[in-house]
C-alpha cells in the first residue's frame, strides 16, 4: 500500500514536471516567431510597392506601343501627294533706268504673288523623302506714275506679271506625333517668269518699265512644313517658306508659304 502511494506521487510529479516544461517549450517557440512574422511583412510590403511599379510600367509600355503604332501608321506610306495654293512677297523689278550712265532708279515695290502648287515625295523611310515640286505665281507689278514710265500715256501702271518654277530636293521629318508632324524641305530648280504680257511680250519694253527680264534663272526654296493629320492617309500642311530666284544677275530673297491638302498612299 505504501509503495502504491509512493509510485501515484512520483506519477503526478512527473506529470506536473512534462507539464510545465511543454509550456516554456511553446512559449519559447512562439517569441521567435514574432520577429520572423515582422520580417516577412516587410517583403511584402516590398512586393505590393514593385507590383504598382509594374503595373505602371506596363501602362506606360502599352501607351508607347500604341503612339508608335499611329505614327507608323500615318507615316509609313511610301508616296505623298499634295496640292494647295500659296503666297509670295516678290520684287518684280530694280526700277526704272535712272539716267545714262546709272542702271536703275529706285527699286520697284513688292508685289504680292498668288500662287497654286502642286507636288510629290517618295518616301525612303518614316522620315526621309524626295520631293518634286511645282509652282505658278501671279501678280500686278506696281510701276507707277513717275515721268521714267513711257508708258504712262498708254496707262500701264500695273502690269501684269506670272512665274512658273519647277524644284525638286529632300524633304526630312525631324518631328513626329500621330496627329501633327514639322519637316524641313530644301528646294531647287529653274523658273520661267514672264514680265512682258502688258508690252506686247516686248523684254526690252518691260526693261523700261523697271521689270525684270523674261527668261529662265535658278530658283530654290527653304522651308518648313507642318502638317496636320485628318486622318492617316489625309493631312493638311502649311509651308512657311524662304524663295530664292536670279533675275537680273542679282539674288532676289522673297518669303511666303504654300498651305493645301496632303493625300498619302503605298504603305513600306
Amino acid at each position: 500500500m505504501y509503495s502504491f502511494r509512493r509510485f501515484a506521487l512520483l506519477l503526478v510529479l512527473g506529470i506536473a514536471v512534462a507539464t510545465a516544461a511543454l509550456a516554456q517549450s511553446s512559449t519559447s517557440s512562439s517569441n521567435p516567431t514574432a520577429p520572423g512574422q515582422v520580417q516577412a511583412g516587410q517583403p511584402a510590403a516590398q512586393t505590393e510597392s514593385q507590383g504598382q511599379l509594374s503595373v505602371q510600367a506596363r501602362i506606360r509600355a502599352r501607351r508607347a506601343q500604341r503612339r508608335a503604332a499611329a505614327i507608323h501608321e500615318a507615316y509609313s506610306h511610301r508616296y505623298e501627294e499634295y496640292t494647295g495654293i500659296g503666297l509670295l512677297r516678290f520684287v518684280p523689278g530694280p526700277g526704272y533706268p535712272a539716267s545714262p550712265g546709272v542702271p536703275h532708279g529706285p527699286q520697284l515695290e513688292h508685289a504680292w504673288d498668288y500662287a497654286w502648287n502642286v507636288g510629290f515625295t517618295r518616301y525612303s523611310n518614316e522620315r526621309l523623302g524626295y520631293t518634286i515640286d511645282g509652282r505658278g505665281y501671279y501678280a500686278t507689278a506696281y510701276v507707277g506714275i513717275q515721268p521714267n514710265n513711257p508708258y504712262y500715256v498708254q496707262g500701264i501702271t500695273n502690269p501684269a506679271i506670272s512665274q512658273y518654277a519647277v524644284l525638286a530636293g529632300p524633304t526630312y521629318r525631324f518631328y513626329l506625333q500621330p496627329k501633327y508632324s514639322v519637316s524641313v524641305r530644301v528646294l531647287g530648280g529653274f523658273e520661267k517668269g514672264n514680265f512682258s504680257g502688258d508690252t506686247n511680250h516686248s523684254t526690252i519694253l518691260a526693261t523700261d518699265l523697271g521689270l525684270w527680264p523674261d527668261g529662265y534663272v535658278f530658283a530654290g526654296g527653304a522651308s518648313i512644313p507642318l502638317e496636320y493629320n485628318l486622318t492617316p492617309n489625309i493631312g493638311l500642311r502649311v509651308a512657311p517658306e524662304y524663295f530664292f530666284t536670279g533675275f537680273g544677275s542679282t539674288v532676289q530673297y522673297s518669303r511666303g508659304f504654300t498651305t493645301g491638302i496632303v493625300y498619302r498612299f503605298g504603305k513600306q
